[in-house]
Parts: structure tokens; sequence; C-alpha cells
């Protein structure tokens, strides 16, 4: 019989729970940083206002980290997304440059006061960020267009 093992790897296991990071916790790194070095962090910081005037501790980045993470991570339900999410909270949010993730009951109160106006920010945000990064040298837009037909 022969062996393909290399003699200098050591394999040990232990009877304790050693948690391992989600497996698409590195597809967020990635976009984090993207949009980081892209300078859309700060655009959101300074053009998406909400018109709620108090959500605690908490800014629209934080629940847009949360939305962000939770279409990346293809989990079936927020409440997974969380589950699965919380022991890794700190690392997550600190790609957001943000200190705490929003709870629960936060996040739903978010959602639940969501109107348009910020939805509409966003949106024109990345359009405009997508517009300003053609695909090819001479400024196609990959067949983007926006709600009139405009590229």
């Amino acid at each position: 019989m022969t062996s393909i093992a290399d003699g200098s790897v050591k394999i040990q296991t232990t009877a304790e729970s050693n948690l391992s990071t989600p497996s698409w916790f590195g597809e967020v790194v990635v976009i984090s940083m993207h949009l980081r070095t892209q300078g859309v962090f700060k655009k959101i910081n300074e053009q998406v206002r909400f018109a709620r005037k108090r959500f605690g501790q908490y800014e629209v980045i934080d629940f847009l980290s949360v939305l962000f993470g939770y279409a990346i991570s293809g989990e079936r339900t927020l409440e997974e997304f969380y589950e699965r999410l919380q022991p890794f909270a700190v690392p997550f949010m600190a790609l957001f440059d943000r200190d705490r993730l929003p709870s629960r009951s936060a996040f739903s109160r978010f959602l639940a006061a969501l109107t348009q106006e910020p939805v509409e920010a966003l949106r024109t945000l990345f359009l405009d960020d997508a517009l300003a990064r053609p695909l090819t040298p001479d400024k196609q837009t990959g067949g983007l267009v926006d709600r009139k037909g405009d590229t």
C-alpha cells in the first residue's frame, strides 16, 4: 500500500468545540474592502440620510452592513444569518469601520421605518458609482440603465 501522507503533518483532535468562520465571511471581506477602497462607505455616510432622528447608537451604515452581509451570505432567513454571525459580530462590523452589530430588534425597527428616500439615495449612489468605472475603455456600462432607460 502506498501512502501520500506527508510525515511532517500531524493531525490532532479535541472534543472541545471550536467555531469556524462562516463560509461566506471571506466574500464579505472582499466586498467591504472594495467598497472602502472605492470610497463608497464615505459616500454612504455623507449622502444617505434617514428621516428618523434616532436609532440609538446606530447609523445607517450599521444597518446596511447587515443587509450586505445577509445578501452575500445566502442564509435563508435573517434569523439564521444573525445566529451564524453572532460569534463573529465584532470582526464583521470592523469590516465596515463600525464597532457594534445592531440588535435584531433595532434592525427590525430600521426596516419598518425605511422610506423611499434613503432607498433612492442608495440606488443613485450605486448607479453613479457603477457608471464612474466603465467596463470597457469606450465607456460602455455593460447594459446598465436607470429606470428611465438612460445609461
